[in-house]
């Protein structure tokens, strides 16, 4: 990845910020970042300093690594306002947690007669050094989200309540093409809106923090992904 590209993909992600508006910010014209971004030109080591600072980047970052993490596999980042809901979740510790979790609760939507059952899920922390190092497991809870008329006494799964919460938000294509690749680097782009945005990462009990979506369209696979966040 090129420092190019970088600052292209931080310009962009930068509220759409076009180059006239970073050339503003910069002091330079609109020229000058054009080629900054064709690397046709370099900025001094004084412009580099400045761009990290507007950014919220590292100078490694900026210069080295590949930020933008480009693949037709992602969709744009967008906010959503996730409506109130309720679910049921059911967390494993193991080898292979994802499929053991949403297994299960898909097992217990059956049971309980909620036909095509809404899942998502997120990785489970309370998970020890040992069972990480040693046995090399770690968590995942799954959860059925419930129907909204759907009344339910349940013994075996709490039923929980989320209110009213917005979200940033990616769409992967074909997610387990490359699962180990496409899904983190989804998190990892999203964490760098919020970081370049100076938004807030949302993280109370009161709501879920972050939660991942399957589903498919015209027989291809899709992952959204969510962070909560203070809009």
């Amino acid at each position: 990845m090129s420092f190019g590209q970088n600052l292209q993909f931080l310009r962009k992600m930068y509220h759409g910020m076009t180059q006239e508006e970073l050339a503003e910010k910069m002091g330079v014209s609109r020229q000058t970042v054009s080629k900054w971004e064709l690397e046709t030109a370099y900025p001094e080591m004084e412009k580099v300093i400045e761009l990290c600072r507007f950014f919220s980047c590292s100078m490694d970052q900026l210069v080295r690594e590949d930020i933008s993490m480009c693949n037709e596999a992602y969709s744009d980042i967008r906010v959503e306002e996730i409506m109130s809901f309720r679910y049921v979740r059911y967390a494993v510790i193991s080898g292979n947690p994802e499929d053991d979790a949403i297994r299960h609760v898909k097992d217990w939507a059956v049971s309980y007669g909620i036909e095509q059952p809404k899942i998502i899920g997120w990785n489970f922390p309370h998970v020890s050094q040992e069972q990480i190092n040693v046995y090399h497991m770690h968590g995942y809870a799954a959860a059925c989200i419930l129907p909204s008329n759907l009344e339910l006494t349940c013994d075996d799964l709490e039923v929980i309540s989320q209110r009213n919460q917005k979200y940033i938000a990616i769409t992967i294509k074909e997610p387990f093409n490359s699962p180990f690749n496409l899904i983190p680097n989804a998190y990892k782009r999203l964490m760098l809106y919020v970081e370049v945005n100076g938004i807030k990462h949302k993280q109370t009990m009161e709501i879920l923090s972050c939660f991942e979506k399957e589903y498919e369209k015209d027989g291809i696979s899709y992952m959204d992904v969510y962070i909560a966040v203070d809009l």
